[in-house]
């Protein structure tokens, strides 16, 4: 058997070497590294995907937040509300911009954000809501917008797990992620569904306005050279990593569902375990269907409810699966962003999570022998 991996990017690069070779060595011979051919290619080919007017690349999905959120005029004070079971890049932004983090618990089904906690958070100061589409599906866009209309508050998506994803509105509607609120962001590292070979990111809008400012935001202020309009910073995705973008964006669909054929493989194996709960996809379905749509799976990440999570990871270790903990600290609970407005009993969901779930190796090269071992393992010990 093939040494299984979380994430098998040696395996991927294989199948595309050619062509990306062939669209980086185009870069080298040019040597239009910053704002060049292949990265203006990469922003029109992503606007057309997604269907969205405007695609403004940057360094890192980190940047799109913080610049999105500087985009709209954020003053320090104003607060966002975002989800305590994240990846710290969703609040450090809103810290680092001095304006006033406010964490929400999540739904245990979907592991996003809870709308009864989003509207109890609301306040008079509040002025943004960052909903994360976690592991790979949107969070409820739909409540999430009735909200922020009600309140006159914007919107910013973290889509860097569920670049891909489709979320489905009641009336049938669909909208790719990341293109539903005022402004979305994602992330192109390496291990992301659309990964790059370094650090990469983009933010997106239907808002030319808005655009206009982004545009001038990640690159120094500047819209025309040596004159700085408003105050920037330097955040631009270079070509070499729009290049391999470029082939790898037709093959994100494809990859999303070699991703879930695997999850269903794994959905399958566990279903008649007590003691793991499955990812529920949109609508928290039980499985996943033919047509699935919601859901990319950018993690795979099981609830082990016997109490014997931490036991778990260490089996898979020593049976040489990799495995990953995702989060094992809540944000209102890390050091940086502890605070006294916090109340332990508002984040009942987040703080049984962090001791119940753990994420199995997903990825587009799995194979059947692979996930054979992987789940026959996790079945021989979660009894």
């Amino acid at each position: 058997m093939k040494k299984i991996q979380m994430v098998d990017l040696q395996s991927q690069y294989a199948k595309i070497q050619e062509q990306v070779d062939s669209k980086i060595s185009e870069v080298l011979k040019s040597a239009a590294y910053i704002n060049g051919p292949e990265v203006h290619s990469f922003q029109k080919n992503l606007e057309t995907y997604l269907d969205v007017k405007h695609v403004i690349p940057c360094a890192n999905g980190t940047d799109a937040l913080q610049i999105a959120m500087m985009g709209l005029g954020l003053e320090p004070g104003d607060e966002v509300i975002t989800a305590d079971f994240t990846f710290a890049a969703t609040v450090e932004v809103i810290a680092l911009l001095h304006l006033t983090p406010v964490l929400v618990d999540v739904e245990k089904d979907t592991f996003n954000m809870d709308i009864a906690a989003l509207k109890k958070a609301i306040t008079s100061k509040t002025k943004a809501i960052v909903p994360v589409h976690l592991f790979g599906q949107c969070a409820n866009m739909e409540a999430v917008l009735e909200v922020a209309k009600e309140h006159n508050l914007f919107v910013i998506e973290d889509t860097a797990q569920a670049i891909g994803a489709n979320y489905t509105f009641k009336d049938g509607t669909k909208k790719k992620a990341g293109t539903i609120g005022t402004i979305g962001t994602t992330s192109f590292f390496p291990s992301k569904n659309l990964g790059c070979y370094g650090d990469g990111g983009a933010i997106f809008t239907d808002d030319d306005d808005l655009a206009h400012t982004i545009r001038g935001i990640v690159n120094h202020g500047m819209y025309k050279r040596y004159y700085h309009d408003v105050v920037g910073v330097n955040s631009r995705l270079d070509s070499v990593q729009a290049a391999v973008l470029n082939v790898k964006l037709p093959l994100l669909d494809g990859y999303c569902d070699a991703r879930r054929k695997a999850a269903i493989f794994y959905n399958n194996a566990f279903k008649n375990n007590a003691n793991i709960v499955t990812p529920k996809t949109g609508n928290s379905c039980e499985f996943i269907c033919e047509n699935c749509d919601c859901h990319v799976f950018h993690q795979y990440t099981l609830q082990i409810l016997n109490g014997k999570r931490n036991e778990l990871h260490q089996h898979l270790l020593d049976n040489g699966i990799p495995n990953a903990i995702y989060y094992p600290v809540p944000l209102h609970s890390q050091k940086a962003y502890a605070d006294e407005r916090y109340n332990e009993a508002d984040f009942k969901v987040t703080n049984e999570l962090i001791d119940t779930v753990i994420s199995l190796p997903m990825h587009t090269e799995l194979d059947e022998e692979q996930l054979n071992f992987i789940s026959s393992t996790i079945l021989n010990f979660v009894k």
